[in-house]
């Protein structure tokens, strides 16, 4: 097969970022972060496979739910790089981000329906806002600013402490 005939499966950065909607800066980005690979031409210039479109593809509704992108590169490592990825390596990578999307959804749910009660509170307390400080211990004595025994009390300057 003649060289330009090979070239036909390849695709300049520039009809890769047109054909998928990105900006040819997010492909080379892509690309040094190793998500997705070019060869480069005798004149030095970048041409990606067709198959390409397809990872950028997965990149894209990946990221679009929340995925970080060095999870999406440790799951697009496990594909090959030679073949466009299909339907069966798609369930594959969603089925590793499946569990972490449903506790998220979980947590965002809980936010979301916490917020109202944040500031009706009044003083936005820990026992009523645990999105405040989700770790504060002192949240079972009740809402509010709380006053110190002096038996209790130790200044970090002068370490007063009676009894």
């Amino acid at each position: 097969m003649s060289k330009s005939g090979v070239l036909h499966r390849y695709l300049s950065v520039g009809e890769v970022a047109k054909r998928s909607g990105l900006a040819v800066s997010a492909i080379h980005f892509y690309e040094r972060k190793g998500l997705i690979r070019s060869i480069r031409t005798d004149g030095n210039q970048r041409r990606f496979h067709r198959d390409v479109l397809r990872r950028v593809s997965i990149i894209k509704v990946a990221q679009r739910t929340g995925i970080p992108l060095a999870e999406i590169g440790d799951a697009l490592a496990s594909l090959p790089h030679s073949k466009a990825p299909n339907s069966k390596d798609w369930e594959k990578l969603s089925s590793r981000w499946r569990d972490d999307l449903d506790a998220r959804i979980e947590q965002l749910t809980l936010l979301r329906n916490q917020l109202g009660k944040c500031i009706g509170c009044g003083c936005l307390s820990m026992d009523d806002c645990p999105l405040r400080n989700p770790a504060d211990q002192l949240a079972v004595e009740g809402a509010g600013a709380r006053l110190l025994e002096l038996d209790e009390f130790q200044d970090h300057d002068c370490k007063i402490k009676t009894s």
